[in-house]
């Protein structure tokens, strides 16, 4: 049995290594599940977040590595159970020169711009905080958000608030700081938002398998051990298990 799994190039939930292989949290967990129900071979397909929803849909792979949920995209894919729960975050330039700790924050002030990837969530939230098309550069990938945070072209990139956590530890505190967004429930938890493994709708077999193992394999010890490798805590596993 085959199955083939797209990710995009997004530490540390996938990566492609200088060798070729693909790793980091997502792919991680991807492997240890398809093995389980008795996937052979995996082929591991790298894409552009853009194409992950469309290439799904046409039966071009199996599955998607995991992203938020969200009403509009369950319209066109299936989701399985969610695997972990993570909330938003800037990256910016060390010291934070424009003081941006939140969508609102960012968007008082018309001389600052951010940074999102096409077709990923932030962008809806942004522009529910207030922020305005203006501010807004669109990007195909997480490199070239980067790279337009470190040359001064955006003041911040909205990605995970882990994602940049490790963006941030790798590239060095003297060049690049995550931010982890201020809530503005004052005092109150806000559950982070889930994310999931995403397939075509018709592949029902392929999706009661994974979530059957989901639901044995998600918060077990070996599960806990292989995500702290990449950085992924009770933080961000805790939220899915909630249900």
């Amino acid at each position: 049995m085959k199955v083939t799994i797209a990710y995009i190039e997004e530490p540390p939930f996938g990566w492609t290594e200088a060798s070729g292989i693909a790793t980091g949290a997502d792919i991680d967990l991807a492997d240890a599940v398809l093995r389980t129900i008795g996937v052979t071979r995996i082929e591991h397909r790298p894409t552009s977040f853009s194409e992950l929803l469309p290439g799904v849909e046409s039966g071009r792979w199996d599955m998607n590595v995991p992203l938020f949920v969200t009403r509009e995209r369950a319209n066109r894919v299936a989701f399985s159970i969610p695997v972990w729960g993570i909330a938003d975050g800037f990256l910016v330039r060390t010291g934070n020169p424009k003081a941006l700790d939140s969508y609102v924050s960012l968007a008082k002030r018309a001389d600052a711009r951010l940074g999102i990837i096409a077709g990923q969530v932030q962008h809806d939230t942004a522009r529910a905080s207030g922020v305005s098309e203006h501010q807004i550069a669109v990007f195909e990938h997480q490199a070239d958000a980067i790279e337009a945070v470190l040359c001064g072209a955006i003041d911040a990139y909205a990605s995970t608030a882990l994602g940049n956590r490790i963006v941030a530890n790798r590239i060095g505190g003297s060049k690049l700081e995550a931010v982890e967004h201020e809530s503005g429930m004052k005092g109150k938890q806000q559950k982070p938002p889930p994310g999931a493994f995403s397939f075509n709708r018709r592949n029902s077999e392929l999706i009661q398998a994974v979530d059957k193992a989901l639901r044995s394999y998600l918060g077990s010890p070996d599960h806990r051990a292989r995500m702290a490798g990449f950085g992924l805590t009770h933080n961000e596993i805790d939220p899915a298990l909630a249900g």
